[in-house]
């Protein structure tokens, strides 16, 4: 089934969504839903891009150590869960600014739900937290949501340090 272009499953998540649309005037809903409106529900994958889009990496246990540790260039790894508001700050901020550090810095996403050994080994204790890896060691951590601007001066550090 789809609404508004976009796939949809009917198993809802306890917070609901809510589809929008652009139009000329701006953005308009277009659907939403519920718990207590279980046919009109966006996937699990599709709740996922919303929080991790196109221009950042799945960073699993299993592939940390080809996507990370090995990596021949730094990688910035935020370490998020869905349930975390000030996560879902951070998510489009990282896939929006990914594209300008292309070829220097992969930018990668950890679900700390989904992905518990690879938090435990590196004491990450809150969320977000993003680590950058160099030569697959620990070279900074970033603990907390931040602006866009704030975020790109840590980044810059960082790379630079």
């Amino acid at each position: 089934m789809e609404m508004c272009g976009v796939p949809v499953s009917a198993t809802p998540p306890k917070d609901g969504f809510v589809l929008w649309r652009k139009s000329a005037g701006g953005l308009v809903r277009c659907k939403s839903a519920t718990a207590s409106n279980p046919g009109l529900q966006l996937s699990l994958e599709l709740k996922r891009r919303k929080y991790m889009g196109d221009n950042v990496l799945k960073v699993t246990d299993g592939n940390f150590d080809s996507e990370v540790a090995k990596s021949s260039v730094p990688v910035l790894v935020d370490f998020w869960a869905q349930w975390c508001g000030p996560c879902r700050m951070v998510g489009p901020i990282l896939d929006e600014i990914a594209p300008a550090y292309k070829g220097k810095l992969k930018i990668g996403k950890l679900n700390v739900d989904e992905n518990q050994d690879t938090p435990t080994k590196f004491g990450v204790m809150n969320i977000p937290t993003m680590i950058m890896f160099k030569s697959g060691k620990e070279a900074e951590r970033i603990v907390g949501a931040m602006s866009k601007a704030e975020l790109q001066k840590k980044i810059d550090r960082a790379l630079a340090g």
